[in-house]
């Protein structure tokens, strides 16, 4: 694949260096629009002439699918007429997605000032929706008909209209007032009678989504449903739009990858890592940072308070670094499970009290085996250096095992309980991200292991 697009970006960059436009067209009208995007990616400098040459509906397909910073790059550089073009083909969904995200709002306002005054009423109209939900997402480019129809009417209906529609797989059926009451897969029409009323086909199994809705609970919905489009409806039932589920795969992965930053210990970037300029990329991550470091000095101040304890027995030094990365790593682990199944809808903010008890046992569970293995090394190294731990190995060891059984089940239970605590503030569960739980449970687990430490080498140190 890699060799495909360097051969590609070859034979592109000498079309354009000869100046023939014609062939240059030709060339790349004749390419997947996959592959023209990938040209533009690696010719960024001669984008506005690769879509200028492209012919307007292949122009209008690629700009769609390039993300927006690339799309007000290319469409800044363009010229008049084309940019019209460009943005009067665009279907009113990307359309309005492209106007959404553009950051320069005096662009903004002139491209849609290009736009007929019909086509500008409906952008302004999705635009009013909330920017994260299922309005911003839908088209009103579909296909309805009247219950009264026949299939036969239904089919000839189709004809007529079917090509301005983002999609004629699913027929939208409605009464008298407007409102949406079933839908049919063009297939049942193509196979039923053309005298069959259209009531006879119903089964009534509606499945529709809510314009104010969050994306999320569009996710969900089509991932439970076999289907390509969804109805959009208001709080009285009228179809207002459609879905499509090439908009839902393209908002889904925009939602993973967010969340992936922000586990990462990052905000959220508003643009593609490569696209993005340094010093922007340095304060996306500055302040996560800054948050993370001033909550790992509290592990000195930690380590200051047991310092008299420290000194008396060095030995113990050894192990905060296993100390510290296996509670972070159970806090990391139960953190990433629950946040995935909130995402997947499988646990709701009402099980944190199950979450909790499985993971009183999971975290109990797997901090005995670790406790097990760190006190079985502890046996071994002293079998093989007598001198290392000397005669007080076993009270270094059941110190490892215990406090190994105390962090790992504390970090198991705050991975778990942070993100539930997030949800229940209002704000995103994916902020408890694998840093953060990790230098909380770093802090608690030094306190929580030097406790232990105190309370078995206590009557010794006294003495």
């Amino acid at each position: 694949m890699k060799e495909n697009i360097e051969q590609l970006t070859e034979q592109t960059k000498l079309l354009i260096e000869a100046g023939d436009v014609t062939m240059l067209r030709i060339f790349l009208d004749d390419l997947n629009i996959s592959d023209v995007e990938d040209l533009i990616d690696e010719l960024p400098e001669y984008a506005p002439l690769i879509i200028t040459t492209l012919s307007l509906h292949r122009a209008v397909n690629v700009f769609r699918i390039l993300d927006v910073p690339t799309q007000e790059r290319i469409i800044i550089k363009l010229p008049g007429q084309k940019i019209s073009e460009i943005i009067n083909g665009l279907p009113p969904d990307d359309r309005t997605a492209f106007f959404g995200e553009l950051k320069d709002q005096e662009l903004q306002h002139r491209l849609i000032s290009l736009l007929t005054p019909e086509d500008r009423k409906e952008v302004f109209t999705l635009l009013s929706y909330p920017e994260d939900s299922i309005g911003r997402l839908m088209t009103p480019d579909f296909l309805a008909i009247s219950k009264d129809y026949t299939v036969e009417e239904a089919l000839q209906y189709i004809r007529k209209n079917g090509k301005n529609s983002e999609t004629i797989d699913v027929i939208y059926i409605l009464d008298d007032k407007g409102v949406l009451i079933d839908d049919l897969r063009i297939k049942e029409l193509l196979i039923s009678d053309p005298e069959t009323p259209i009531t006879d086909l119903m089964d009534g199994r509606l499945i529709s989504l809510n314009a104010p809705d969050p994306v999320e609970e569009g996710i969900k919905i089509f991932k439970m449903n076999n289907r390509v489009a969804l109805p959009v409806i208001d709080s009285g039932g009228i179809l207002l739009g459609i879905v499509t589920i090439d908009d839902i795969l393209w908002v889904a992965d925009e939602e993973y990858s967010e969340d992936m930053q922000r586990m990462g210990g990052t905000s959220a970037l508003d643009e593609p890592y490569l696209d993005l300029p340094v010093h922007k990329l340095v304060w996306k991550r500055a302040g996560w940072l800054i948050i993370l470091f001033i909550g790992e000095l509290l592990t000195a101040s930690v380590m200051q308070y047991y310092e008299e304890q420290l000194a008396q027995m060095i030995v113990l030094a050894l192990f905060l670094p296993l100390m510290i990365s296996s509670g972070g790593n159970s806090g990391s682990q139960a953190s990433t499970l629950v946040i995935q199944a909130m995402a997947t809808g499988e646990v709701k903010l009402r099980d944190w009290w199950r979450v909790f008890r499985r993971e009183v046992v999971s975290g109990l569970s797997l901090g005995i085996i670790l406790g097990v293995i760190g006190f079985f090394r502890i046996y071994v190294w002293h079998l093989i250096f007598p001198s290392l731990y000397g005669e007080h190995w076993i009270m270094v060891g059941s110190t490892v095992s215990f406090a190994l059984t105390g962090i790992v089940l504390w970090g198991s239970l705050i991975g778990s309980m942070l993100p539930f605590i997030l949800r229940r503030l209002g704000a995103d569960p994916a902020t408890s991200s694998a840093p953060f739980v990790a230098t909380i449970v770093d802090v608690t687990g030094l306190m929580i292991y030097l406790t232990i430490a105190s309370w078995i080498f206590g009557p010794l140190m006294n003495g």
